[in-house]
């Protein structure tokens, strides 16, 4: 038998080198409902041991707690594990709901600090800017940020949600070595520009909710009532009313790859994720978020599968047959300004 380890690669041109699959701890602690603490801890051992070395919060997890949660595992692994961070989002305590979105170059530098507080570390290893505020200057943002290269008190930078245009102009100021949009099956708008920049800028791409915000596993038959009241999907224009029936509905041909794969559905989800990289040539490492060891497992070993020529025909049609947005407010994404 093989080795349960998953394949590395160079995360974009001078990059980290990571796991192939990276995980999203932003549901041990915050957006979906009650966690088993306890689980959630031996899973980001249990994906440490199966390769996954990439591990992705933000300070606005819960106003932080998701950086506080994951502090003591990174710093047990330091060498090992590549700490990934975000900022740009600043929630309102007395009302989480709303959002301000900040790249100004003095929250940039009071984000960092709280971060690198929170997480017990002197150094973060790549620095994502969580979302574009289009009132500063895209230059002067990731100018504040390349200051924090040259501190020391980050390695790496990256970028969330941005334009194909927005990346160029970020890369003329200081190198960025990832790019974090969603992707997946039922999310493929960063394939109308986004990902051609990265291509041509040698930039690696790292998708997040590549299962569809858990659309993709076949966990749903009516979303919409099988959500906690606490469950941020609920807000989610895919996850409410006719549209949780209809995209319900448009899983059979993953149902029947995966079948053909003696796969789970999820896992041929995330085949189609990681195969892009061939595909398109880039560095590709989705981020699918769990909270139990048994996901991990399931989620790495889709590393492994290849997916065929009438695989890919058979996928090809969900995304354009997806009912909803992926926000109600698409204002801040690349697609609702590219």
């Amino acid at each position: 038998m093989g080795s349960e380890k998953i394949e590395t690669v160079e995360l974009g041109n001078g990059g980290p080198r990571v796991g192939v699959q990276g995980l999203g701890c932003m549901g041990m602690s915050f957006a979906y409902g009650p966690t088993d603490t306890d689980e959630a801890r031996a899973t980001l051992e249990r994906a440490l041991e199966l390769g996954v070395t990439l591990f992705d919060t933000a300070d606005m997890y819960g106003m932080g707690e998701n950086e506080k949660f994951i502090a003591p595992f990174i710093r047990a692994h330091r060498d090992e594990v590549v700490l990934a961070t975000k900022f740009a989002i600043s929630l309102d305590p007395d009302d989480p709901s709303k959002r301000i979105i900040r790249n100004d170059r003095a929250y940039i530098r009071q984000a960092v600090e709280g971060s690198l507080r929170r997480l017990g570390v002197d150094e973060i290893d790549l620095y994502y800017m969580h979302r574009r505020d289009v009132n500063v200057p895209i230059e002067e943002s990731v100018g504040a940020m390349a200051e924090l290269v040259a501190e020391g008190k980050v390695k790496h930078l990256g970028l969330s949600e941005v334009t194909g245009s927005e990346l160029r102009a970020a890369q003329a100021v200081h190198p960025i070595t990832a790019l974090q949009s969603e992707w997946s099956l039922f999310s493929r708008d960063i394939e109308e520009g986004v990902v051609q920049a990265a291509v041509e800028l040698g930039v690696g791409l790292v998708p997040y909710s590549p299962l569809g915000r858990g659309f993709l596993t076949g966990a749903f038959v009516h979303a919409d009532k099988e959500l906690g009241a606490d469950d941020f999907r609920r807000q989610q224009p895919r996850f409410t009313g006719d549209n949780a029936a209809a995209n319900a509905a448009l899983l059979e041909p993953v149902r029947a790859v995966a079948e053909a794969h003696g796969a789970t559905p999820g896992q041929i989800a995330l085949a189609w994720v990681q195969q892009q990289a061939t595909a398109r040539g880039l560095a590709v490492v989705p981020i699918p978020g769990t909270r139990k060891r048994s996901r991990i497992e399931e989620n790495t070993g889709a590393t492994r599968i290849r997916l065929t020529e009438q695989d890919l025909a058979q996928l090809e049609p969900i995304a354009g047959q997806v009912a909803g947005a992926r926000y109600a407010d698409m204002s801040f994404t690349s697609a609702g300004r590219e």
